[in-house]
């Protein structure tokens, strides 16, 4: 199972929110490309990058930080937050993204995403499927739309995505724990999809439960801010695993 940092930007600033709510803002870091570099001193080869102006503005805004982080590690970065046309995935693949994470804009304009699927293939295109209460929210979390998780997942599927990123918002940023259950039933319920746990993560243990259930990937945000998890510990495990 692939371990996956977070990093969250408002500001050119490494932020955390709760549950996705910009009044909880806590800026950990000034300075990003100092957090990816620790990052990658501790053998990850992993990011997930969000760009939580472009979530709230509905188009790219810190692809700067994106640029200097991707020129300067060698760092895999998965990039999202607000990506709502052509221009934006241009700009975000040409600043050094790897992939790009796509969500409001796979529940609003299924066209425009199943063409940026069809142009750049299923490897350089995440699903974001977020969720309350099993319904999929969009705009940075700020609104619910009626989509259902599961239903969702398996049209996207149908149409050739293999990666998903699936955040339980109830849970991000609160260190209780992930939504074990939750994915537990999308695998059960998909084939062939590489599923990537976020939210919740509160200590080293849970991470051998997600790669137990079948994830392929797990996103680690507040709990390594936070010094719930050491980043030696996530060291040990990627050297212990491969």
């Amino acid at each position: 199972m692939r371990l996956i940092p977070a990093i969250d930007i408002i500001e050119g600033k490494c932020v955390r929110l709760s549950k996705g709510d910009y009044d909880t803002k806590k800026i950990y870091n000034e300075n990003p490309l100092e957090v990816a570099k620790e990052f990658e001193a501790h053998g990850i080869r992993y990011l997930h990058l969000v760009d939580l102006d472009g979530a709230k503005s509905k188009h790219i805004v810190n692809h700067k930080v994106l640029e200097t982080i991707a020129s300067k590690t060698n760092l895999q970065i998965d990039f999202g937050g607000g990506l709502k046309t052509d221009k934006d995935l241009r700009i975000a693949f040409e600043s050094g993204a790897h992939q790009i994470t796509g969500g409001s804009i796979a529940v609003r304009d299924q066209e425009t995403f199943l063409s940026w699927l069809k142009n750049f293939g299923p490897d350089k295109i995440i699903l974001g499927a977020d969720a309350n209460n099993e319904k999929i929210a969009v705009s940075g979390w700020q609104e619910e739309s009626e989509q259902e998780l599961l239903p969702f997942i398996q049209f996207y599927q149908k149409a050739g995505i293999v990666y998903v990123i699936c955040t339980d918002i109830s849970k991000d940023g609160m260190l209780q724990g992930p939504a074990f259950e939750l994915y537990k039933k999308i695998l059960d319920n998909t084939s062939d999809i590489k599923l990537i746990a976020s939210g919740g993560i509160s200590s080293f243990d849970e991470l051998p439960k997600l790669a137990e259930i079948g994830c392929d990937g797990t996103i680690i945000g507040k709990a390594i801010y936070e010094n719930r998890i050491s980043l030696k510990q996530l060291e040990h495990y990627i050297l212990e695993n491969g």
